[in-house]
């Protein structure tokens, strides 16, 4: 597990990006439609939550591994957590805090394994499996076995 950078020392290419008027706004609907939400719940006890909480992501959406790992750092600095670094192995880079049975989870997803991820998913549409193993037919009456398209 890594420890997070000082924001104040966050310089060059490693900054986080600046809030901008557009970043405004979406932070403006995303709190009040959380409080809606809130309120929402609490007016109607009949309408089921998760029993094991749920947790509000947050991508990185920065140009660079660099920056996007400044974010993180800034972020987890400001919620007073450590980052969870999995990088290393072939992981994100995570800083998260809980609030009750609610979560706030930031993630960078290093480019190298977003490249990995498209590959691996480049493949998909080449292997088709059957659904009734008994006929090998698909849901449209394929036959299909498994076998490579």
């Amino acid at each position: 597990m890594a420890t997070h950078a000082n924001p104040a020392d966050l310089t060059g290419p490693a900054a986080a990006a600046p809030v901008v008027p557009g970043d405004l706004f979406a932070r403006h609907q995303t709190i009040a439609g959380l409080r809606a939400l809130a309120d929402f719940l609490e007016a109607n006890p009949a309408v089921p939550v998760n029993e094991y909480g749920e947790t509000f992501h947050m991508f990185t959406r920065t140009g660079d591994d660099a920056s996007a790992a400044a974010l993180v750092d800034q972020v987890a600095a400001l919620l007073g957590v450590p980052v969870i670094d999995d990088r290393p192995d072939g992981g994100h880079y995570i800083a998260e805090k809980t609030f009750g049975r609610v979560s706030y989870r930031i993630v960078h997803i290093p480019e190298r394994q977003k490249r990995d991820h498209r590959a691996r998913a480049s493949y998909r549409d080449n292997i088709v499996l059957g659904t009734d193993r008994a006929t090998g037919d698909d849901q449209h009456g394929h036959l299909t076995n498994g076998r490579v398209a």
